[in-house]
C-alpha cells in the first residue's frame, strides 16, 4: 500500500524538462499491482489517483494518514471508482455493490469502511479511482455502463470516432467537485480529445486501458504553443495540469478514464485549441 507525493510544476519550469523529468512529474507508470492499492497524491487540485487489484485477497481502502491526517480516507474527500477488470464487489460501510466491467461507483464524504473484492482470482476486478476534496456529503451511488450518458463524437475519416460515457457530472451522479467518466475509441480510430483544449478552472487525469500490451499511446501535453509528448502503455495514467492540453494518438484503438477536479464542474467548460499547436 503506497501513495506517492507529486508537487505541482508551472509551465515556465516545465519548458526546461527533459524526457525523464517530464515522465517522473506527470506519468503514473505502475498503478496496478496484484493484491495492492497504490497511487499518487497530486498537488494539482489535491487529486489522488489510485489503483486496487484484489486477486487472492480483499483490499481495504487505507486512510493514508500521512496525507489526509484523518481517521478515514473519506472524512474530507469523495471518490469515483470504475472497474476496468473482471466482476467484483465493493463494500461501503457494510453495504455491498456489485461491480461489472466498466461499472462506476461514487462514494461520498463521510464513508468509513471501503473494501474491494473480486469474484474470481482468475479474472480479478481492477478498480481505478480518483479522489478530490469534498465540502459536503453526497450519497453513494452506482451506475452501470448502460446507465451512463453516452455522447457520440468524431468520425472514421478523421480517425477519432469515439463514445464518451459520462458518469459523475452535473446531470448524472452528483459530487462536490469530481467529474468522471470514460471514453471508448472505435476500431480504426486512434485520436482522443481532438481538437484538444485547456480548462484553467480544473485539472484532469487520463488513465489508459483496453490497450494491447504491444501498443502505445503518444499523449500530448503542455501549453498549446509549446507541446510535449509522453508515450503511455496500458494501465498507465498522465496528470494534466490546468494550463496543459490533454490529447493523444495511439497505435491501436483503446479506452481511457478521464477525471477532473477543480473550481468548475461544467463538462463543456473548455477552451478549444484550434490551429495553434506547436
Amino acid at each position: 500500500m503506497s501513495l506517492e507525493n507529486r508537487y505541482a510544476c508551472g509551465p515556465n519550469e516545465v519548458k526546461a524538462f527533459d524526457t525523464d523529468r517530464l515522465r517522473s512529474n506527470f506519468l503514473i507508470p505502475d498503478l496496478i499491482a496484484s493484491d495492492q492499492i497504490k497511487g499518487v497524491y497530486s498537488h494539482y487540485d489535491r487529486m489522488i489517483t489510485l489503483g486496487a487489484a484484489p486477486a487472492s485477497e480483499d483490499i481495504k481502502l487505507p486512510n493514508f494518514h500521512e496525507f489526509t491526517k484523518k481517521e478515514n480516507f473519506l472524512d474530507r474527500r469523495e471518490i469515483g471508482i470504475i472497474n476496468i477488470g473482471g466482476s467484483g464487489t465493493i463494500s461501503v460501510d457494510g453495504k455491498t455493490y456489485s461491480m461489472d466491467n466498466k461499472d462506476c461507483l461514487y462514494i461520498g464524504q463521510g464513508s468509513k469502511d471501503v473494501v474491494f473484492s473480486s469474484n474470481s482470482a482468475d479474472t480479478p476486478a481492477i478498480y481505478y479511482m480518483n479522489s478530490t476534496p469534498a465540502h459536503r456529503e453526497y450519497p453513494t451511488e452506482k451506475a452501470a455502463k448502460s446507465e451512463a450518458n453516452p455522447v457520440e463524437l468524431g468520425a472514421p475519416e478523421t480517425s477519432n470516432e469515439r463514445t464518451i460515457f459520462q458518469y459523475i457530472h452535473l446531470n448524472g451522479i452528483r459530487s462536490c467537485q469530481l467529474v468522471m467518466g470514460f471514453t471508448e475509441l472505435k476500431t480504426g480510430s486512434v485520436w482522443n480529445t481532438f481538437p484538444p483544449h485547456v480548462h484553467d478552472r480544473r485539472m484532469e487525469v487520463y488513465f489508459y486501458f483496453d490497450l494491447p500490451e504491444d501498443q502505445q499511446v503518444c499523449h500530448l501535453m503542455g501549453q498549446p504553443q509549446e507541446t510535449r509528448h509522453i508515450f503511455v502503455k496500458n494501465h498507465q495514467a498522465v496528470i494534466s495540469p490546468n494550463w496543459s492540453i490533454h490529447s493523444g494518438a495511439g497505435t491501436s484503438n483503446y479506452s481511457f478514464v478521464w477525471a477532473m477536479g477543480g473550481e468548475n464542474m461544467e463538462f463543456t467548460d473548455m477552451d478549444p485549441v484550434l490551429n495553434v499547436l506547436r
